[in-house]
């Protein structure tokens, strides 16, 4: 009969353990749990906090009871291992309550002890108002101090995963949140223009940023920054990252990894064939970099689980690796990442390149549409997906599953320009933005349109000198725009190429990088050979620009727009904006806006007046006058050329199609 020992009682671990019962209906299975708890929902304790999951007991997955009613297995809590006598095949053990020594054999051992919090050795942090969380306990101190001394202020220190969920969390509590990173921006792990779309998000909800700076000490009511900047803090989260808990492996003689974890073969064995490992505190490989890795995530864990007990039940299941897939939802910002970025992937060496695209998550007419952003990682030489990242309000977990199973798979763009996904209006695009990104990505490998992502371009310009172009329309260059940039909006370009000096670097930009593309193959058409497209448009530039501050362009952004608690869905404001048509005698041309009134309210020609070309017909009647000129105009002409069709079947005799607001406004300049 087999004896299987599983040391740790969460993720791994508990799922190591049913596997095995599944497997076998007479193995013995003993799970050791050093803490108070067993598979419980970590990963959910910050939304407890935060008042999204009411109810403590759904956290609770297992309890030793339930475990030994389900699946038959003696479980000890408050039970830690102190020793492993390989030779003999026993563990030792001894009862933190009571003090009580036991041994346990086996037959084969599955470690599964996880990690633990870093706790960093700073003045202060032993104090009752400064907490890790990791486990149930941790989320009960927590829960009770915010209900017993009911904190106005909170430091959040680390501004990774944990640290924004639980930033979101304490402001959902009612505090004045401020997070510390001692990296450039929050989300290390993302580039920045994808980490700048959460830090807005983080802004716009009054979250105070103090970002590459380091905690220095914590005091009662505040802490103290490196560089002496002092911040109230209430209370104080530290969640600065998890360092494998390897005590016991390592005092038994297994061997351990160059990155610092267990190591284990692709079966997940240890360096005794007795004993296997799985979870957070095991290496595992990389399945892009193929080479050992840490990726502390609870996916990965809970697959490994299932795997040891395969393999230690004399099965063969040879683990694939990881590729650290993995998503933060911040209020309602959502990012993600999956496989390397763009910087780990020129580390490494590969002759890497990426893209940026921003695109609706649905089609752009039915309501309720979102930008959502996609960035993809490729191979130059071969176009193989390396990773990507990606970020929205809506749609961005399920463009990063498509990107990570092209990463698994070893697809390629140009692979990916050819999924068919699931689309209806409501729903998707005829072309997701994830075939867009290929296309993109396919013309900057084959030279159609040669673009830069923002760190890129920040890098490139150093020593240069660059015309930048901005090719949206006035009113959003007004609102902001990079420093020296010409305004030419994209329906005018054709019209002043011979303005333009063909010898100088021309950087494109307009909103999402689809004009900017359209714009460069303008140029390269009429001679211009040295044009660059900014990859992701003004989106990527000020995103970048909220993250860190470029070194080589000057980009001033507006605060973004304040948001309130509780406003949990992203609403279409109903703009009302309905004139008369006056009736006095005309001095000069009546200007008709036929865009819809959100679109007028951003910015009109002057003097414009706004009759939307749905409700153009119902009221022809308010324009007595059908001799007087009349001047249509939309955004890009399209609207307003139907609008003339309507106003020539009912004898307006005297109008015409000014054509899109960019047209429009060179006319007012005039």
């Amino acid at each position: 009969m087999e004896k299987i020992v599983i040391i740790g009682g969460v993720a791994a671990g508990a799922t190591a353990a049913a596997k095995v019962r599944r497997l076998s209906s007479d193995a013995q299975i003993t799970i050791l749990e050093a803490g108070a708890d067993i598979s419980f929902a970590n990963c959910g304790l910050p939304y407890y906090i935060g008042g999204d999951i009411k109810s403590r007991s759904k956290l609770i997955l297992q309890s030793p009871e339930s475990f030994k009613d389900e699946y038959q297995t003696n479980v000890h809590i408050h039970t830690a291992a102190t020793e492993i006598d390989r030779v003999n095949k026993v563990v030792h053990t001894v009862d933190a309550r009571t003090g009580e020594k036991k041994q346990f054999e086996y037959t084969k051992l599955i470690l599964a002890q996880g990690g633990k919090p870093i706790a960093p050795p700073l003045p202060g942090a032993d104090q009752d108002h400064v907490f890790q969380l990791w486990t149930l306990d941790d989320m009960d101190k927590i829960n009770s101090f915010i209900v017993d001394h009911q904190p106005k202020t909170a430091v959040v220190v680390g501004g990774g995963f944990i640290g924004l969920e639980m930033t979101e969390a304490l402001a959902k509590r009612g505090m004045k949140v401020s997070v510390v990173e001692m990296m450039p921006h929050v989300m290390a792990i993302m580039e920045a223009e994808i980490a700048g779309f959460i830090q807005e998000e983080l802004i716009a909800y009054g979250v105070d940023l103090y970002t590459n700076k380091a905690l220095s000490e914590i005091h009662k009511n505040t802490v103290l920054l490196k560089d002496g900047t002092k911040v109230e803090a209430d209370m104080v989260l530290l969640s600065i990252g998890v360092r494998p808990t390897l005590k016991l492996a390592q005092e038994s003689g297994l061997e351990l990894g160059a990155a610092g974890g267990l190591l284990v073969d692709s079966t997940l064995k240890t360096s005794d064939d007795n004993i296997y490992g799985a979870g957070d505190m095991i290496e595992l490989e990389h399945r892009v970099l193929g080479k050992k890795v840490r990726i502390p995530l609870a996916g990965p864990a809970n697959r490994q689980g299932r795997i040891a007990a395969e393999n230690a039940m004399g099965q063969r299941h040879e683990y694939k690796g990881s590729i650290g897939t993995s998503i933060v939802r911040v209020f309602e910002a959502v990012a993600g990442t999956t496989g390397l970025s763009l910087k780990a992937a020129r580390a490494e060496g590969i002759n890497a390149d990426a893209i940026v695209i921003h695109k609706e998550h649905h089609t752009s007419y039915y309501p309720g549409a979102e930008l959502v952003t996609v960035l993809v990682v490729y191979d130059k030489e071969t176009g193989t997906v390396l990773g990507g990242q990606t970020a929205g309000y809506k749609g961005a977990d399920r463009r990063l599953d498509v990107i990570a199973t092209a990463v698994a798979a070893k697809l390629t763009v140009s692979d990916l320009t050819d999924v068919d996904f699931a689309y209806s209006p409501p729903l998707g695009n005829a072309n997701d933005a994830i075939n867009m990104a290929a296309y993109v990505a396919e013309n900057r490998i084959s030279g159609f349109s040669p673009s830069l992502t923002i760190s890129e371009l920040d890098a490139h310009l150093e020593d240069k000198k660059a015309l930048w172009i901005d090719l949206r329309d006035v009113f959003s260059f007004e609102k902001a725009h990079v420093e020296g940039a010409v305004n030419l909006p994209f329906e005018m370009l054709s019209s002043n190429l011979d303005k333009l000096p063909k010898n100088q670097l021309i950087l494109l930009y307009d909103k999402t990088g689809k004009k900017g593309h359209q714009a460069l193959r303008t140029l390269v058409g009429a001679g211009f050979t040295n044009v660059l497209n900014v990859s992701g448009g003004f989106m990527s530039l000020s995103n970048y620009a909220r993250a860190v501050k470029p070194q080589n362009f000057v980009l001033v952004l507006p605060a973004p727009e304040q948001k309130k608690l509780g406003e949990t869905e992203k609403e279409e404001k109903e703009v009302v904006v309905k004139e008369e048509v006056k009736k006095e005698v005309p001095t000069g041309p009546l200007v008709i806006d036929v865009r819809t009134p959100e679109e007028y309210a951003y910015g009109a020609y002057p003097g414009a007046i706004n009759i939307p070309l749905d409700e153009l017909e119902d009221r022809v009647s308010e324009i007595e006058n059908k001799e007087r000129q009349i001047i249509l105009y939309c955004a890009s002409g399209a609207r307003s050329a139907y609008a003339l069709q309507i106003l020539k079947a009912y004898g307006f005799v005297n109008s015409e199609n000014g054509g899109g607001l960019a047209r429009m406004m060179a006319r007012s300049r005039r």
